[in-house]
């Protein structure tokens, strides 16, 4: 089977480019390795920046959509030291220019904007490999295969697509997040919310945080992060949830209690995410027929909070080189071009942010953060 453009991911970048190629009479395949939209929880809030995801949403033509799926408000930040004395508590605006939104309803809402049968669910790409002809050939476990003349690979940090195109592995910060969650329905969500508050909670101190925020049904999504070896979390059983936070609660030992518990309030098998992160300036040299956008090509920590945005971003930019140009080849290199300094920039912003939540000067450094953006 052959396809003009085959999009690998269904992540917000490659529905992006699905839906902008599509506005523009341009037809894309995506693969995705998920058996179904719903098969996995999708994380908690976004903030979609002005210049970058809420220009993606404009050029999707789904900007008044996004904007019913707004949580005014949530924008807030409440940053607090490891006895949880308050040292910035800023309020949410409800005109932001990064206003917040759930990842999960807005993944859904580009997956509803795409024809039926754009999305391939349940193919996971076992290679992927050129024909030498401009064509690259992918081959699912399955056993089927397709040939593309335009591949993209959107399908993030650990992408089958991005050997292709470049020897670069991503490689661990130094950083291991725990990520738990307490459903609305429980009792104890009252007590978390208090401490909480409206937005987003940053409780951190030097090697070490707790991060959490409501989600749009009530439920608490909660992130410890540590600076521990890489082998650290593979150390702990988490089979039994309880047992095994209690473990992880024990690196907060002299924490104030309402802290300590937003770890330990949850009968749900947490999921480790190790932070990985791309070189700072990833780039690869131009390979005809194949590009990457998102995580792929720049994956980095979230503490920039650009990392849907700017995948998002890149879409957008794709779709457009491809749809003004008569040259697909043309198309990709003016859109790598843009794109190596723009993510390298971003890059070394959350590169630098990491430490300062996490560094010596933590959580001082974090206050200051917020309180310099206004």
């Amino acid at each position: 089977m052959q396809h003009p453009i085959t999009i690998v991911g269904a992540g917000l970048g490659g529905l992006t480019l699905a839906r902008i190629l599509h506005l523009n009479g341009i037809a894309a395949v995506i693969y995705e390795a998920e058996v179904s939209p719903s098969a996995r929880a999708q994380g908690g809030l976004l903030d979609m920046h002005e210049a970058t995801g809420q220009h993606a949403l404009r050029a999707a033509g789904l900007f008044e959509q996004f904007e019913r799926l707004v949580r005014p408000s949530e924008d807030a930040k409440r940053v607090v030291d490891r006895d949880g004395t308050v040292l910035l508590d800023k309020p949410g605006n409800p005109f932001s220019k990064r206003p917040e939104v759930d990842r999960g309803e807005l993944r859904k809402m580009l997956i509803d904007a795409l024809p039926q049968g754009t999305i391939h669910w349940d193919h996971k790409v076992a290679s992927v490999s050129s024909r030498g002809d401009g064509r690259n050939e992918l081959r699912f476990v399955d056993g089927t295969d397709v040939t593309t003349s335009l591949l993209v690979g959107a399908d993030g940090a650990w992408s089958r697509v991005q050997p292709l195109l470049s020897e670069a592995k991503p490689e661990y910060t130094g950083t291991c997040f725990i990520e738990t969650h307490l459903s609305a329905d429980d009792p104890r969500s009252v007590a978390n919310a208090e401490i909480i508050g409206t937005g987003t909670l940053m409780a951190v101190a030097p090697g070490k945080g707790i991060l959490a925020h409501r989600n749009a049904d009530g439920s608490v999504h909660v992130y410890v992060a540590i600076n521990k070896p890489e082998s650290w979390a593979s150390s702990i059983d988490f089979t039994e949830a309880r047992a095994g936070l209690a473990r992880v609660a024990e690196q907060f030992d002299g924490w104030a209690a309402p802290l300590v518990a937003l770890i330990t309030n949850t009968a749900i098998s947490p999921v480790i995410r190790p932070i990985y992160a791309l070189p700072v300036d990833h780039r690869w040299r131009r390979r005809p027929g194949a590009t990457l956008l998102g995580d792929a090509a720049h994956l980095m920590s979230p503490f920039a909070g650009e990392g849907a945005n700017l995948a998002m971003y890149d879409a957008a930019e794709l779709a457009l080189a491809i749809t003004v140009k008569n040259d697909n080849e043309a198309a990709i290199a003016e859109y790598e071009q843009r794109l190596f300094p723009r993510s390298t920039s971003v890059a070394q912003t959350s590169a630098q942010n990491l430490a300062r939540f996490f560094g010596p000067e933590a959580p001082q450094s974090v206050a200051e953060l917020f309180s310099a953006l206004g």
